[in-house]
């Protein structure tokens, strides 16, 4: 008797320590999920994140579990099957891939208006399009994995609620699409040309003069509700839960050799504080991983805090929709950064 008096003795502190973490930890999720209900109510759009601490193996998931449009967000996933080809010797860093036409499209970066033939090596092309979102960085390596390894990859990544990954090409192609077929006989320069006119009806009534269409032709109103049309049908989308899962796997060593994970953190910004979106409501000194994708009316900013240390990481999540893909998301993201520091973090920045 007197044993087990004495095992009841010592059981009862743990007992009180577990009900005391899960008390801390209901805690913190409960105020960040009202701070994230107040922001979002109070923003012009729609929010969603997903956050989960990796040391306490606690989540929380607000509006996460729908499908959000990723934009350059999927970079990470396709840098990840590129570095998995390296990892099972399928690919080399040094190894060189040549620019083609078919590769150019719109957007960030300059490989576009680079000369057709130049070849370039997967590390620089790695690089190109993680840290300055290229686009045609991105195509190339699309090309080089083959779309349909990318979306087994990523799919065994991310477990489910995913939809494919396309080249950024196809991404216009199918938006204009939705003003009409004869937007898939585009060529890629021609994308490019259009991308030149301004936002929204110079670039729709440009549409309607290349493809030589009368407007009244034209099986949408709009540009806006061309984008409305592909948001809904969901590609390069995914819910943050599944987004979040795959940076979990990354985090805990489960996707990539140690040597392509490092290479992988340098690329999303391991280093550096660049005082936007997420990040400009973190600690200057937190670590932070990251990844921006924006298009029309969609945002979202991606990462991890603390990724080096599995105890301590953070995986965020954060999308939003309805409003201004630039000043209007950047500030609600900041916004959740803030909530995040004041909740998990030791020292939020001020406001």
């Amino acid at each position: 008797m007197s044993r087990l008096i004495a095992l009841g003795a010592l059981l009862l502190p743990l007992a009180g320590l577990t009900a005391c973490t899960e008390q801390a930890e209901a805690t913190w999720k409960d105020g960040l999920e009202q701070e994230l209900r107040r922001v979002d109510e109070a923003s012009p759009g729609k929010l969603g994140v997903y956050i989960k601490h990796l040391g306490e193996d606690a989540e929380l998931r607000y509006d996460a579990e729908r499908f959000w449009y990723l934009g350059s967000a999927v970079k990470v996933p396709i840098a990840l099957a590129v570095l998995q080809g390296v990892d099972d010797g399928e690919f080399r860093l040094d190894q060189r891939l040549t620019l083609e036409a078919e590769d150019k499209v719109d957007g960030s970066g300059d490989l576009v208006w680079q000369d057709n033939g130049v070849d370039y090596s997967l590390r620089d092309l790695l690089k190109e399009m993680l840290i300055e979102s290229d686009n045609t960085a991105a195509n190339m390596l699309i090309r080089l994995v083959g779309e349909d390894a990318l979306n087994q990859r990523t799919r065994k990544s991310m477990g489910g609620d995913f939809e494919a990954i396309t080249s950024f090409t196809q991404v216009r192609r199918d938006v204009y699409g939705e003003v009409h077929p004869d937007a898939a006989r585009l060529d890629n320069m021609q994308l490019v040309e259009l991308a030149s006119a301004p936002f929204s009806k110079p670039r729709y009534e440009a549409l309607a003069r290349v493809l030589n269409l009368q407007q009244d032709a034209l099986k949408a109103a709009s540009m806006e509700q061309a984008y409305k049309r592909y948001y809904a049908r969901k590609l390069n989308s995914s819910s943050l839960v599944a987004y979040g899962t795959m940076l979990e796997k990354l985090v805990r060593g489960e996707l990539l050799s140690t040597e392509s994970r490092d290479l992988l953190y340098g690329f999303m910004k391991l280093d550096s504080y660049d005082n936007y979106r997420l990040e400009a409501g973190l600690p200057e000194d937190v670590p932070f991983i990251q990844k921006t994708g924006t298009q029309l009316e969609r945002a979202c900013h991606v990462g991890v805090i603390e990724p080096e240390d599995e105890h301590r990481a953070i995986v965020v999540v954060a999308c939003a929709e309805g409003l201004d893909e630039g000043k209007e998301a950047g500030s609600l993201f900041e916004q959740v950064g803030q909530a995040i520091s004041k909740a998990l973090l030791s020292e939020a920045p001020p406001n």
